[in-house]
């Protein structure tokens, strides 16, 4: 296998239970390749939010491993916190800088970055997200779409491998969602590897490379999105009826 079949990352037979009686994740399995867009799906419950800590290593799984590039991290959360980026649901909890600006250099002045580095890296994210106009600004008189691209920037800088975002569009009105899957858009079109984790798939259906349902702890579903189409719904996801997988999607003309 050459290094540009290993995929980005592998999950394999992931368990997770809080006792006994009470297993969350049953034996997840699944890879990412590289430079993919993948959209994980599944009812609420389903433990899609509990995944992606443990992926991150904020939390650590009972059984099974994680492989980055074909390496085992299984035992390394920090080095799954060092390449693997997540953007919460609630991005307002990750922005902490008093403007813009000194919110996306946060992580990067902690990691002793120079100065010149910093503006590098900060000047090339806040064109992809187009954030320059809103360097000065406090992060609280942003609408929710620039806050969700706000963390997503502080997140990009760090240069993760993996981005993940559990329910970008969360709470979000059409406009605002309109504005972070257009730059996720233009991050799948950069080369970032992303994985995308919303129970809204009619709104991004169309740009994922591959699928991934999550019911009831374990994989129900993983495929192509032409092959995965057919089967959401007896998996408790809304996908409007007789809609082709080329128009879910919301950025349309």
């Amino acid at each position: 296998m050459s290094t540009n079949d290993v995929p980005l990352l592998e999950v394999k037979d992931l368990r997770f239970w809080f006792d006994k009686n009470q297993t969350i994740l049953h034996d997840v399995s699944f890879s990412i390749p590289k430079g993919s867009l993948t959209l994980l799906s599944g009812p609420n419950g389903s433990g899609k939010s509990l995944l992606m800590r443990i992926i991150k290593g904020l939390t650590q799984s009972k059984a099974g491993s994680l492989l980055l590039e074909g390496s085992d991290v299984t035992g390394e959360p920090k080095k799954r916190m060092r390449s693997i980026g997540l953007v919460f649901q609630d991005a307002e909890t990750q922005v902490v800088g008093q403007t813009v600006e000194k919110d996306i250099r946060f992580g990067m002045e902690n990691l002793g970055l120079d100065a010149d580095e910093q503006q590098r890296r900060l000047a090339e994210v806040a064109d992809l997200l187009d954030l320059e106009r809103y360097l000065d600004r406090r992060p609280k008189t942003l609408s929710g779409g620039e806050k969700r691209r706000l963390a997503i920037a502080g997140v990009l800088v760090m240069q993760p491998d993996l981005l993940i975002l559990d329910e970008p569009f969360a709470n979000l009105d059409w406009r605002s969602t309109v504005s972070v899957l257009t730059n996720l858009m233009r991050l799948k079109a950069e080369g970032h590897t992303i994985l995308l984790v919303s129970h809204e798939v009619e709104k991004t259906l169309a740009h994922a490379d591959h699928v991934l349902i999550l019911d009831e702890g374990t994989i129900a579903l993983s495929g192509r999105k032409e092959e995965v189409y057919p089967h959401l719904g007896g998996h408790g996801i809304y996908v409007p009826r007789g809609v082709p997988i080329e128009e879910l999607s919301w950025l349309k003309p």
